[in-house]
């Protein structure tokens, strides 16, 4: 670990401000996490100038904003962690930029609060705006990739700080070019934005059927907001300190694309051990995607497994969140996670891999 005292003179002209021995379980929303030195980053100026430091120094830096997509280590981390803390947001005629460190919802609610419309379906989706186009973040039919107009990045490499289009950032299913690289900082992000108020089109037939609409039609934004709010605290995902069911990492593992050649196989194992059902899967670019939730739950691992007196267990509500049912360590999450993910690939030959970054353990 560096020595505070060095890494407080290393930043001292920065304008970070740097604590010693900070839990990072109390800044990720799965509340685990061992102790590390953190520089705080209000502007982007302090963020730039930070992660030029640190590496020209080649001291490993972690960087953290909403903490809604770590599980770290029990031991911390022993570089330091470089907290973004921006939050500017300011709205165009027909979009909004926000900087990095902004509370996604709180950039989801001033959007339909100003009259704007296409962010209602992410509503209450924890963590940062900055980390949105990192995990393509999507939900009820909406995904970041579809709203995105430009990333501004520090490029950690070359100094260079640019923006960058949608088409480079390679998006995938929850994924993109920026979740499988840290040579890339986001320093702000631009979505295009409805001015009608209109909301994007509803393709996601439960949320759809929650608003008495067809799939395809349009609602206020802000009625659809309340309807996603409502449907993600009905399965524990809307962040809430007394229900534990929220402290989590949202979704664990992502939901499994099969490629067409192994399509058959699968639904042969499927029907092995779950007889002759209808099985949840969607046409994907690569194959056929399965609902990693239906297959956790069938291949016996419940709401709610292991049960008490675990110190982490699967949400009460769905099965596709590890929670901390208080005093959970990483190690616990980890071991939860192996037996989840190796219970699924003994039954039905799919591998779930997880969506939340690991740092310092593996999985």
């Amino acid at each position: 670990m560096v020595p505070f005292e060095d890494v407080t003179e290393l930043l001292a002209a920065t304008g970070a401000r740097v604590r010693n021995s900070v839990p990072l379980a109390g800044l990720t929303t799965l509340r685990v996490g061992g102790p590390a030195t953190v520089a705080d980053c209000e502007s982007v100026e302090a963020l730039v100038a930070t992660v030029r430091t640190l590496d020209a120094a080649g001291v490993p830096a972690l960087l953290l904003a909403g903490g809604s997509n770590l599980l770290i280590d029990d031991a911390g981390f022993g570089g330091v962690v470089v907290r973004i803390a921006t939050r500017g947001i300011e709205f165009g005629a027909d979009g909004v930029m926000t900087e990095a460190g902004a509370v996604w919802d709180e950039v989801v609610a001033a959007s339909v609060a100003a009259g704007f419309g296409g962010l209602e379906c992410l509503s209450g989706i924890p963590g940062s705006a900055g980390a949105t186009p990192v995990q393509n973040v999507g939900a009820y039919g909406v995904e970041v990739a579809q709203l995105l107009r430009r990333v501004r990045l520090l490029d950690r490499a070359s100094g260079e700080i640019r923006w960058a289009a949608p088409q480079e950032l390679g998006f995938g299913y929850r994924t993109s070019m920026l979740k499988h690289s840290d040579r890339s900082v986001v320093l702000a992000v631009e979505f295009a934005l409805n001015p009608d108020g209109r909301s994007a089109p509803l393709n996601y037939r439960e949320l759809a059927a929650a608003l008495d609409a067809a799939e395809g039609e349009t609602r206020p934004a802000q009625q659809v907001r309340e309807a996603v709010l409502r449907l993600r605290a009905g399965k524990g995902m809307v962040l809430d300190a007394a229900d534990h069911d929220t402290w989590s990492a949202g979704s664990f593992f992502t939901n499994p694309v099969v490629p067409p050649e192994r399509e058959a196989e699968v639904r042969a194992a499927i029907a092995k051990y779950v007889g002759d059902v209808t099985v949840p899967a969607y046409p994907s670019v690569a194959g056929v995607k399965f609902s990693a939730g239906w297959l956790i739950e069938r291949a016996g691992f419940g709401k709610g497994y292991p049960g008490t007196p675990a110190r982490a267990r699967l949400s009460t509500k769905h099965t596709l969140a590890l929670t901390n049912r208080g005093d959970a360590s990483a190690a616990d999450l980890l071991e939860l996670a192996r037996a989840v993910r190796d219970g699924v690939a003994e039954r039905f030959g799919i591998r779930l891999e997880p969506e939340p970054v690991i740092v310092g353990s593996t999985l």
